[in-house]
């Protein structure tokens, strides 16, 4: 199989031939209709005044022609007895044929550079043929005769054909070259890209390209390398995703395990078993909010588009979701303070309604006794604006960046004991993301976080 190389310089070494060839089709169908008729015209003029000069000196007939012929032209003269001189080099073909002599001989201009056939490769001014001529009658002393007269190229032209047939090689010597230059510079890049793409098939995303071209190679590079850091950071959320998840399982497994096995203990306390079945039910309700959340994002991952939208009352439902938690208020003694006027939002009131939970949940949980929390929403901009903020311990400014990956945990020796799995703010951002808004948090350590979730009205 050809490289893209190889394919490269034989489209442009094609490309400079076929362009030469029609480039010199054009030029002799220029010369046929433009250039041929003012030649003939041009070389009768001459004929016409060697004829009249020839008629007036009669003597000086030959060093006359013999001088013409000097001059860079090829002359033939001959009368109707068949005597025949030739004055310059000798034609290639003597192809005139007795009619044109008799033309001629009768007193008429013989036109054979105007009548000469016209062929697509062969430009018929360089045509060193007797035919290819102009022929006029002369009247000496010794009787009429019939003078034909065509230029020699080799002549008049030789150096200039050698110059032009040198200029044309070196132009297209020098073509070639700097087509396989430039064929070079434009496939080496992609040759680049084709070895890197075989690199990060292998799993290795450590590619360096240069991108500091400006043309489209230049930002298929700068694309492509962060292409690769994209599928990097992917490839190692995955390994982190599924990491997670087995440490997730594994560490409520263990306990139910744990407390199950001692469970078959006949002498256990009855206190005992009835503490133990208690941390298996806690446990197992852990597992199974764990499945609920990854089965939520797994949806929203790849049904993100299938959304049952319709509208509904933004007010009503955010009250709903604080009666829900007002058990978790009541005691950590929280006060909530709620600002939502009368709004209706277009699209899936479900999952809508798990990120208000997720979000009260979130400042119930890290709020401490007595603190407060506030729930806003208003309308600005064709976009309903829905806020979230507490009084708790707040999130460090570093740790900001990353609290929407999954699993990802400010503090989890904080986090332990509230069974938090990482999932419930990945899973606002996806619900937000599939409605095509956007969720937003600022925080102060020790003065409380606020989340602004932005949703557009359709």
């Amino acid at each position: 199989m050809k490289s893209l190389y190889v394919r490269m310089c034989l489209v442009f070494c094609s490309v400079i031939i076929i362009s030469s060839l029609l480039g010199f089709l054009v030029s002799n169908l220029y010369y046929q209709a433009q250039v041929k008729p003012k030649n003939d015209a041009k070389l009768t003029s001459m004929a016409t005044q060697i004829q009249q000069f020839a008629e007036r000196h009669p003597k000086q007939l030959d060093d006359f022609l013999s001088t013409a012929a000097g001059l860079g032209y090829k002359l033939y003269l001959t009368n109707a007895a068949g005597d025949e001189r030739y004055y310059g080099k000798p034609f290639r073909e003597k192809d005139l044929q007795k009619m044109h002599v008799e033309l001629v001989l009768g007193g008429q201009i013989y036109h054979g550079i105007a009548e000469f056939p016209g062929k697509l490769f062969i430009t018929g001014f360089f045509d060193n043929q007797m035919k290819n001529s102009i022929g006029v009658p002369l009247q000496t002393e010794t009787g009429r005769y019939a003078l034909f007269l065509r230029p020699d190229a080799e002549v008049q032209f030789g150096e200039l054909r050698i110059f032009f047939a040198a200029i044309i090689g070196m132009t297209v010597l020098f073509s070639l070259g700097f087509v396989m230059i430039t064929v070079f510079h434009v496939v080496r890049p992609i040759t680049r890209l084709t070895a890197a793409t075989k690199r990060i098939s292998k799993g290795r995303y450590d590619i360096k390209l240069n991108t500091w071209r400006r043309d489209e190679i230049g930002q298929l590079a700068s694309h492509f390398m962060r292409m690769s850091r994209e599928l990097e950071r992917t490839n190692r959320a995955r390994q982190d995703f599924v990491a997670n998840v087995s440490h997730e399982i594994e560490s409520p497994m263990t306990s139910i395990q744990g407390f199950a096995h001692a469970l078959k203990d006949p002498l256990l306390p009855d206190a005992e078993r009835l503490e133990y079945l208690a941390i298996i039910d806690g446990e197992s309700r852990r597992l199974s909010m764990l499945s609920k959340q990854l089965l939520t994002l797994s949806s929203l991952d790849y049904e993100a588009h299938s959304l049952q939208r319709h509208t509904f009352d933004l007010k009503a439902q955010l009250r709903q979701v604080i009666q829900i938690m007002e058990w978790q208020l009541t005691e950590k003694e929280l006060a909530v303070r709620m600002n939502v006027p009368d709004i209706s939002l277009h699209g899936d009131a479900n999952l809508l309604y798990q990120v208000w939970m997720n979000l009260l949940s979130n400042a119930i949980k890290y709020t401490p006794d007595g603190g407060s929390i506030a729930v806003s929403a208003e309308l600005a901009e064709r976009e309903c604006r829905v806020t979230v903020s507490d009084t708790g311990v707040g999130i460090p400014p570093e740790e900001l960046p990353m609290i929407f990956d999954r699993f990802y945990k400010v503090d989890r020796a904080r986090t332990r004991h509230t069974h938090s799995s990482g999932l419930g703010l990945a899973i606002v951002h996806q619900i937000v993301a599939a409605h095509d808004g956007s969720v937003e948090v600022s925080s102060i350590p020790g003065d409380g976080t606020t989340f602004t979730v932005r949703l557009p009205l359709l």
